[in-house]
């Protein structure tokens, strides 16, 4: 490849710097146009060096007639003198046909253009009227890049107004930048792009852009300037380029950010990837790609420092955060693992996470690296606070307050307060989070609560301890559990004949080792529109006054989610529960099986389904099945739901699938950063006596 005809894009794609030769100069008259060669037969005389100095003054002389005038100028003296030497040179008259000569023309530059009467004014002071133009673009043809450039277009985003002429030309000056730098990215180097203007017949203004692309490169040679590595070959495997490739900017750049990242994964913690140079061949529309890459050492985990003014907690409990253990090869995904669960631990204002050089050997001819932590503790406490409406279960208001570090490391101390028109109660726990293993939750605490519903009123005071593994909005995991104990002393009214409606108040001592295991493939946690979840929950309980009457409480959730498009997704779940062990009336009713509500069947009130007394009041019963089918549109920040709801509870303890009641709605939705906002309203299908004619459920987050 020859000097004079290559062209070397370096740094920046699109960028050219040009390696030719220069070309031949010419002179140039003050128009721009060129002057050609003077004959010699047409040059003006000159007088030879001593008759030149004989017609000088002789020192002393002065003009006679006029003693006192000043001597006259060099200049002039030789204008008088030597006239012919003034003399305008005249040229030969031009032999070209007219029509040669009228292409031989300069073209006006654009900034010649004429500026329209209208705009012209005497007044400086007076108001110009607003310039009208039009666009045409030609030339982009098969490039595809005309809809980009109308989209980023000054002359286009102008809306053919403009305060002054200037105003548009500096417009379509932008444009052809524009132009040139698209194409260039897109691998046409050869591209070139002209603006003028031309005034209409009815005074207006036009503007176009003639595009010429050129043809396009591809990449020829690839070329890696890189130390050794291990595996070899790894910097080439992680660049995705091929010779034979057009040269698109953004396949370039996104090549070279792949070894950037693919090489802190695979060991090399220091690597830098260098600039590019890629070398231009307009004969064979090809450039030659050669990036240079810095590896550095081969490193493997050692320890972790911190450091910061504030600090939440120290290193070691951030190893027990991490998922590396020391010797390990060093791997960026882990780094990026261990920031986003201190990130996630709520206890930080800013937090960074860099690998240190140590210059020590480690295992199999790695540099052990450290893993810095520079932390700034953020404010540790919060409120929080939670308002729904569900018809049955009136208006509930929650407030919390939390202290996310009063016992460091990460020991929370939760107080919770309910004030709703049904349910009102306190409550107080304390938290301890990556409690002695990452991501396990420790959590113990008590209540004091207070329901009132149509199918029970319960008085409960309760001890609880569990040990969890839980998602989060910015870790939702895979496999969730919850395991634990629970004490509750609840004084209930129930139900003690349905068939007369008796009422009595009873005292119950219950024990219950509640499990919970979950599985969730579905992609969001709030806002899910593909995958699917599934739910188990065991609670084997007894009474533990009188008589000890062991039962076992068990539910099934599985739910699915299908993009039917982007804007369409169709969302179903079922449920099926049942209470084995125990007859109904020996189960505390706060403890049987209940469906109807937001969060269950819509369409019923809280509670509304299942068997009733006399009067209409639900009683619970020991199994439940549940189905339920949305189809979830939205556009932009808002959204609208169609569903169907079906669900009956049973006295059995084995669901009968008969007698399934149904219930239809609308819904709307306000999609926001952390989650959508809920409105439902749905009515029974063959309302029965005593059931709600329509429901009216608000709340955070999708129904299931």
């Amino acid at each position: 490849m020859s000097s004079g005809q290559a062209k070397r894009v370096r740094h920046a794609l699109g960028v050219l710097m040009i390696a030719a030769s220069p070309l031949p100069l010419q002179a140039q008259t003050s128009s721009g146009a060129s002057t050609g060669t003077v004959a010699p037969e047409q040059e003006p005389p000159i007088l030879p060096d001593e008759e030149f100095e004989a017609r000088l003054p002789k020192a002393g002389e002065s003009d006679t007639a006029n003693p006192s005038a000043p001597l006259p100028s060099i200049d002039s003296w030789i204008d008088q003198q030597m006239p012919q030497a003034s003399a305008p040179v005249e040229l030969p008259p031009a032999t070209e046909p007219a029509a040669e000569a009228e292409l031989a023309q300069p073209l006006p530059p654009l900034d010649s253009v004429t500026v329209p009467a209208q705009v012209a004014s005497d007044s400086p002071n007076e108001k110009t009227p607003e310039i009208r133009y039009a666009v045409e673009i030609d030339g982009f043809g098969r490039t595809g890049l005309e809809d980009e450039f109308r989209g980023e277009s000054a002359l286009i985003d102008g809306k053919g107004r403009a305060d002054t002429a200037a105003m548009v030309q500096a417009r379509a000056h932008e444009d052809e930048a524009l132009a040139v730098r698209l194409l260039y990215s897109e691998g046409y180097y050869d591209a070139t792009a002209l603006a003028s203007l031309d005034q209409t017949g009815n005074g207006t203004l036009k503007a176009v852009l003639s595009v010429t692309p050129g043809k396009r490169y591809k990449i020829g040679d690839i070329v890696i300037n890189a130390g050794p590595t291990v595996p070899p070959g790894l910097v080439r495997d992680s660049l995705p380029l091929k010779t034979g490739d057009y040269i698109v900017a953004a396949d370039v750049e996104s090549a070279e950010a792949n070894v950037g990242v693919r090489l802190p994964e695979n060991g090399y913690p220091f690597a830098k990837v260098g600039e590019r140079d890629i070398l231009l061949d307009p004969a064979t529309i090809t450039g030659d790609y050669t990036l240079p890459v810095d590896v550095g050492p081969r490193g493997s985990f050692r320890g972790i420092t911190t450091s910061g003014a504030k600090q939440a907690f120290g290193a070691d409990h951030m190893k027990v955060i991490s998922r590396f253990k020391p010797g390990e090869l060093y791997d960026s995904r882990k780094v990026d693992d261990l920031r986003r669960a201190l990130v996630a631990t709520g206890l930080f204002s800013s937090i960074a996470v860099d690998p240190v050089r140590t210059s020590e050997p480690g295992p199999d001819g790695t540099e052990y690296v450290d893993l810095h932590v520079d932390q700034e503790a953020g404010p540790p406490r919060t409120l929080a606070g939670e308002l729904g409406y569900g018809t049955g279960q009136g208006f509930r208001a929650e407030g919390t307050w939390t202290h996310r570090n009063l016992f460091p490391p990460e020991g929370a101390l939760i107080a919770k307060v309910i004030a709703g028109t049904q349910e009102q109660g306190v409550s107080g726990t304390f938290r301890r989070s990556n409690a002695g293993k990452r991501d396990k939750t420790f959590q113990a605490g008590a209540l004091l609560n207070h329901q009132n519903y149509d199918a029970y009123e319960a008085f409960t005071a309760g001890l609880n301890i569990s040990w969890s593994r839980q998602s989060t909005p910015i870790f939702q995991k895979r496999w969730t559990y919850t395991y634990g104990a629970e004490i509750l002393l609840s004084n209930e009214q129930t139900t003690i004949d349905p068939a007369t409606a008796e009422k009595r108040r009873l005292t119950y001592f219950i024990g219950s080792l509640p499990l919970q295991v979950g599985y969730d493939r579905s992609n969001d946690l709030l806002n899910p529109t593909k995958g699917f979840r599934a739910n188990l929950r065991l609670s084997p309980e007894a009474s533990l006054q009188g008589n000890v009457s062991p039962y076992v409480r068990g539910t099934f959730d599985l739910s699915g989610y299908y993009p039917v498009s982007d804007a369409l997704v169709i969302a179903a779940r079922t449920r099926l529960g049942t209470i084995s062990g125990a007859a109904r009336d020996q189960i505390a009713p706060s403890r049987r099986i209940y469906a109807g509500g937001g969060g269950s069947v819509r369409g019923f009130g809280y509670q509304e389904l299942g068997p009733k007394d006399v009067n209409d009041d639900p009683i619970g019963g020991r199994s439940v099945n549940e189905f339920a089918v949305e189809g979830r549109y939205r556009f932009g920040n808002y959204g609208v739901v169609a569903f169907v709801d079906a669900g009956q509870v049973y006295e059995s303890a084995i669901p009968k699938f008969s007698d399934i009641r149904y219930g239809v709605g609308l819904g709307g939705r306000f999609y926001t950063d952390f989650g959508p906002f809920r409105a439902d309203i749905a009515m029974p299908i063959n309302r029965q006596p005593g059931e709600s004619k329509f429901t009216l459920y608000i709340g955070i987050g999708q129904a299931f």
